[in-house]
Formats: structure tokens, sequence, C-alpha cells
């Protein structure tokens, strides 16, 4: 591009420049400003800079000064994102088990281009994706898209569903068949994507991965369970159920030492009521979905929790165990 074009370019090279060399600890001198200018083509004298900062800052793209002894530096002020913000979302990327490793360098790549170069090496602080389980199939974000056109357009979907076996081939579930759902949500669990959907087959909300979502299509049919979606609190409908598990939701009453208190609070929220049993115990009452995934988690509490009622949920947790070892000691022989 030769140097007449560049100068129409004037302004938004400088604004390239100062949100990209400068932040709130790096700055930039009118002489390096000038220069950087040059680099890309464009003349420019002090005047003419002066005029563009003000303009700049009519627009709403913040550029400041501070005068240091016989100079005045100038640099990007407020951002759309501050770095705490991106390392945060950072970090939720790059934890993400739906979201590839290619595409979570990307992600990363473009929430680096909105701090300047000098942050943006904080960024890749932590960026070990390496190593972690990470989906390897990016169609998902097409089915996010589906279901996303879905809920807009207030109709249903149309997919089929499947999990893996032990060949790591996809087999379906419902034999193949394909499965009708009215999309109402979509929220993240435990690195996971779900859809919340209505099947009005079964008549209740249920929970799908959009992972394991395929051949989805939209259909010409409005989407049906408005009053059922509306009946959900839906942080404590995600926060009955274990990895996404369904089961029956019950009330369920536990033993716990006193050191898991926090433990509970964190699984069930500040609202919990935790009395004293003992010196060392206190009990609780939990709403969940029992399910194998329950009694994994309570098991993986150590004995520090043990389940007082109903009677039938204690006896099927013991006969989970009972089965278990019976199966350990076959194996054994």
């Amino acid at each position: 591009m030769g140097r007449g074009n560049n100068q129409k370019l004037k302004l938004l090279y400088l604004a390239k420049i100062l949100r990209e060399e400068t932040d709130d600890e790096h700055y930039l001198t009118m002489p390096e400003i000038v220069s950087k200018l040059h680099s890309y083509g464009v003349d420019a004298n002090r005047k003419s800079i002066y005029d563009d900062i003000e303009q700049l800052n009519s627009f709403g793209i913040e550029i400041l000064s501070e005068r240091i002894g016989p100079r005045t530096y100038y640099h990007a002020g407020a951002r759309e994102f501050e770095v705490a913000e991106l390392k945060f979302l950072v970090d939720a990327i790059q934890s993400s088990k739906f979201i590839t490793v290619r595409k979570t360098r990307e992600l990363i790549d473009k929430l680096k281009g909105l701090s300047s170069r000098h942050a943006a090496k904080y960024l890749a602080r932590s960026v070990f994706v390496a190593g972690r389980v990470k989906n390897m199939d990016e169609s998902i974000y097409y089915s996010i898209d589906a279901v996303h056109s879905a809920m807009n357009e207030g109709v249903m979907l149309q997919f089929r569903y499947f999990h893996w076996n032990l060949r790591k081939e996809k087999e379906y579930r419902h034999e193949g068949r394909t499965y009708r759902i009215s999309p109402w949500g979509l929220c993240w669990d435990d690195e996971n994507y779900y859809m919340i959907g209505y099947d009005g087959d079964a008549g209740k909300i249920k929970y799908y991965r959009v992972d394991k979502m395929t051949d989805i299509r939209l259909l010409d049919e409005k989407r049906k369970g408005y009053s059922e979606f509306q009946k959900q609190d839906k942080s404590l409908y995600t926060r009955k159920r274990f990895r996404m598990f369904d089961g029956k939701e019950q009330v369920v009453t536990l033993k716990c030492r006193n050191a898991l208190a926090n433990v509970m609070v964190d699984q069930f929220g500040k609202e919990i009521r935790m009395v004293p049993a003992d010196e060392e115990h206190f009990t609780v009452n939990v709403d969940v979905a029992v399910s194998n995934q329950f009694y994994g988690w309570v098991l993986a509490l150590g004995g520090d929790a043990v389940i007082e009622k109903p009677v039938e949920v204690k006896e099927e947790m013991e006969k989970l165990l009972r089965g278990y070892l019976a199966r350990t000691e076959e194996k054994e022989k």
C-alpha cells in the first residue's frame, strides 16, 4: 500500500499503536509515536497527533497523557476487558473439555488482541492445553449454534444422541432413532456444555450433552414445555445432579464430620442447614437426584460422610458397596 493511502488510515494506525503498545504500565513518548507511524508509512507531526488523540478520546477510545520531568508520556486507558477478566476467560476456555485444542489456542490468541502486547504474555501464563482431555470434534460449535437458532426461532430440535463404546466408536441410543426435543437453554457444568430441553414423550425437562448430539435439524414445530421449564430453579436443578446424571429427587440426610462443612456449602450452597449431632459431627438434609454418581460422591468423602436416611437410599448404597466388593473378590481368586 502506498504512503498516500496509508496517510488516510493515520487515525486507525494511531489507535492500533497505542492499544497494542501501551497500557497503564507502558508508555510511548511523542517521538516514539511519530516513529511508529512512520513504520506504517504514515507521515505525522506533533500538532496533528495531538488533534488525533483528542478525536480518539471523543470517539470513546481513552488515551491518557502524563508528564514526567521534561517529557509527556501517552498510553491507552480503559479497555473493554481488564487483564484480570481476560485471565479468567482464558482459564475457562482452556479448562473446557468441549473446546478442541486448536480452537482453544485460536480463542486465546483473539483474547490476547484485546490487551496490550505487554499484558498478552500474562494470558499465556498457564495455557497447558496439550495434556488436557479435549474434544477432538469441532462440530460442537455448529451444534451449539443450532441450539441457539432453535431457541431464537422457538422451534423443536431433532437429533441423534450417542455414547462411546469399547472400540471408541459412536454408539447411538434408542437404536439410532432421532430425539425430538424442545430446547429451552444451555448450561455449562463439570467442564461440559448441556442443552436443557423438554421431552414431550416423557413430559419432563432433561439435559443433553451437546457434544454427544449429532445430525441436528430444526423442525417446523413450535417448541413445547414452557411452563415446565419455568417451574425449574435452574441453579438448584443443576446443584441436585452430580455430573448432570438424573435420578429420583429425594431429601437425603447425611451425617458428616465437622471438617466437611466447607464441602457441603460448596456443593449445596449457604442455604443448607447443618445441625450439630455431637462434638465431631453434624447432620444435613440435602435435596439431590439420587444416582450412582451421587453414591460415588459420598464414597469419595472417605467415610467422613454417611447416609442416614431415607432407609432405601442407605440400603442401595450398601448394596452397591457389597456388589463392588464381591466383584473384586472374584477377580482375586
